[in-house]
């Protein structure tokens, strides 16, 4: 079996299991009781959040721990925009944007926030002037992923946490989901407000993540209950995933430490071998993230190549796990002005710290073989 599907998900780490189990049978009590296995509880989470900070360059106080991305972009934008919504009700996106994202800013508009949706070039890269244009008066938050999660596009993080440095009433939200432990950035970076992250996309667990939440933040809650996280994200605590998460993030940055060049010269490989196919088109940028590249083969059904694969038992997918049952356009190619044939025939290979180099070549020559073998199909139905 070769999985290079590791945008959508990851394979979890033994440790990662281990440290869940654990968490389910020595750590069972509830973090809020206050006998003493709830206190024991409580200490394991609370020791969770400060090495979980320590990893992320953050304080303590300022890591929320949520059920993954999703939650932690809605609670970042929805939080944001009901808190500040005297300041102002506008804000700032990009076209190329997760679902999770783009239909949080869409609620927000049929409640009467206005948001600007910035136009991407070719290769799904946000122009700073753009953003700058943008600002008004009213803008309360500008939200941008690091990287994209179909193209592997890397956004210009710093160069607008700097830019909106000089407008300090606007909050900067960076949805960190795919780029956290393969293109690191410095969270810890006074021009970044808010920041998601996701569990089960560094070889944690599906249900966890967090969302890092500065000091000088507030949000409105979008759970109301007992106030657990500082009252930012009500429920009781998923303590084993919580270890199993903080476990998942010291891993993947002691990967991406000793292993980050060997990922590169994969991507380098698999994208070179693709640029050689005389039928692909390479839709992810040369200098995007290293283990995700996105290409089309106009004229052929991407779910037809998919499924071919699969009798072979390698596993790639169409754009991201969010959109793949949403129609055959992909939206973030559409926004990157590609045309009908290549936005309609898109596949994405993502790669993680456990691909090795045998598997890209044995993906590639598998491949080539299912494009002949549509190739004659097609020819002999017509």
């Amino acid at each position: 079996m070769i999985y290079l599907d590791n945008s959508a998900t990851t394979q979890p780490f033994p440790e990662v299991l281990e440290s869940f189990y654990k968490g389910s049978t020595d750590f069972f009590a509830n973090p809020s009781s206050i006998h003493q296995l709830g206190s024991r509880s409580e200490k394991l989470l609370s020791e969770a959040r400060k090495q979980a900070a320590r990893y992320l360059n953050v304080n303590e106080t300022e890591v929320v721990f949520t059920s993954g991305g999703t939650e932690g972009n809605n609670l970042a934008i929805k939080g944001a925009a009901f808190m500040h919504q005297t300041r102002g009700k506008h804000i700032i996106t990009s076209q190329v944007e997760h679902p999770s994202v783009l239909e949080a800013c869409r609620s927000l508009e049929t409640l009467g926030y206005e948001v600007s949706y910035v136009k991407v070039n070719e290769e799904g890269r946000v122009n700073l002037e753009d953003i700058k244009e943008e600002i008004r008066e009213d803008t309360i938050l500008v939200s941008l992923m690091s990287v994209n999660n179909e193209l592997g596009t890397i956004q210009p993080i710093e160069e607008v946490a700097n830019l909106l440095s000089s407008y300090p009433k606007i909050l900067f939200h960076v949805d960190h989901v795919q780029g956290l432990g393969k293109v690191p950035i410095d969270i810890g970076n006074r021009g970044i407000d808010l920041c998601t992250l996701s569990g089960h996309k560094i070889h944690g667990l599906k249900g966890t993540g967090a969302l890092i939440a500065k000091q000088h933040v507030s949000l409105f809650p979008l759970f109301h209950g007992g106030g657990q996280e500082k009252a930012q994200r009500s429920g009781t605590e998923n303590l084993p995933g919580t270890t199993a998460f903080v476990k998942a993030l010291r891993l993947i940055e002691e990967l991406h430490s000793k292993e980050a060049e060997q990922l590169q010269s994969l991507h380098d490989q698999l994208y070179s071998s693709l640029q050689q196919i005389e039928k692909v088109k390479l839709n992810s940028p040369i200098n995007g993230a290293p283990h995700i590249v996105n290409f089309s083969v106009p004229g052929y059904k991407p779910e037809v190549i998919i499924h071919s694969l699969g009798e072979r038992e390698i596993y790639i997918s169409t754009k991201s796990a969010c959109s793949s049952k949403q129609p055959e356009v992909s939206s973030v190619l559409q926004a990157c002005h590609l045309d009908r044939e290549r936005t309609t025939s898109a596949l994405r290979v993502s790669l993680s710290y456990l691909t090795t180099r045998e598997e890209i070549t044995r993906f590639i020559a598998a491949f080539h073989e299912v494009l002949e073998e549509l190739e004659e199909t097609m020819g002999r139905s017509l």
